[in-house]
């Protein structure tokens, strides 16, 4: 029999989410019936939904040997780091992501992830030391696709975490700022009020009216920076987090991002193509405040971090408007 006591970075869970990751070798199958037949909280039987505190104790009667291998985390050699770190503290990591990396596997890459780098650059530093830890991982609290540039926030304790996670589920946490360039003369401000609705099928959104019983809420502010009359660099605040919520409420008002290829004009995106070598959305996450949080993070209200624009955006603005502008 092996005891193990819940620390502030494995409380809130509920166990078998805790015993999936600290068996992190066993199947389903296993867990679950290590559950009903093999574990006590606090030297009692417990369901599947318990939620574990800061200081409860788990027997788990299983032979050491299979606890040893159903325990055993093993390490794979490090991914080389691509991302720079715009701030950091005890609690919260900034990164810049680079074009092209994913923030979380999927099933054709699982290994070299923003979210691995930035865990194995943790254990490097010492701020992270796995074989303390029974089930926390230091993580994202918001992703962005592959081919978006820019800031990511990574709670580096539980307790960051949950609080940041909460947050942004109130779309609260932190304001983001993008920069992009769209099609079109943006001339004054715009303030975009809609729904937006998810084929998951496709993995692409629709623009509902504001009314609309379907959906969900969406708000968007877009300030012109610059415009030649043609395209206008412009910088984005997003006031909800939807997936793919930029691309598709700018193309909804008439101004979709340059080299979009799901929300864009195909026939500039390839002119964009030829001149610029531009593929994808031209989309950078540039600046993010952090407001509206609470206690333990509340001293972060009013903080900011910032990305510099990738070295690609000064050729692709000196062809489009015939000078750098940001």
């Amino acid at each position: 029999m092996r005891e193990v006591t819940i620390t502030a970075n494995d409380a809130g869970q509920r166990l078998d989410r805790f015993l999936k990751k600290y068996l992190c070798n066993a199947p389903l199958s296993l867990v679950y019936k290590a559950i009903r037949k093999d574990v006590k909280v606090n030297g009692k039987r417990a369901k599947e939904e318990t939620v574990l505190a800061e200081g409860d104790v788990l027997q788990l009667y299983l032979a050491d040997g299979d606890l040893d291998a159903l325990t055993e985390k093993k390490r794979t050699r490090a991914p080389k780091r691509q991302f720079t770190v715009a701030y950091e503290d005890d609690n919260v990591l900034v990164v810049c992501k680079p074009f092209g990396l994913l923030v979380h596997g999927d099933s054709n890459e699982k290994k070299d992830t923003l979210a691995n780098q930035a865990v194995d650059y943790l254990i490097e530093k010492g701020d992270y030391v796995p074989r303390l830890e029974k089930s926390f991982v230091p993580s994202p609290v918001h992703r962005l696709d592959r081919n978006t540039t820019g800031l990511v926030v990574f709670g580096k304790n539980a307790q960051a975490l949950r609080t940041l996670s909460a947050a942004l589920a109130k779309d609260e946490g932190f304001t983001k700022y993008y920069s992009t360039i769209v099609c079109g003369a943006l001339r004054k401000d715009l303030h975009l009020k809609n729904k937006l609705l998810k084929d998951e099928k496709t993995n692409k959104v629709r623009v509902l009216p504001e009314s609309a019983e379907e959906g969900k809420y969406i708000e968007t502010v877009v300030r012109p920076v610059f415009t030649d009359g043609r395209f206008t660099l412009v910088e984005v605040q997003l006031v909800t987090g939807r997936s793919h919520q930029i691309r598709a409420h700018l193309k909804s008002a008439g101004y979709p991002l340059i080299g979009d290829a799901k929300y864009g004009d195909r026939r500039v995106n390839a002119q964009i193509a030829d001149r610029t070598g531009l593929t994808t959305q031209l989309l950078h996450a540039r600046r993010l405040v952090f407001t509206g949080l609470e206690e333990p993070l509340a001293y972060l209200n009013g903080v900011s971090a910032e990305a510099p624009l990738p070295p690609q955006w000064a050729f692709i603005q000196k062809e489009l408007f015939g000078k750098e502008i940001l």
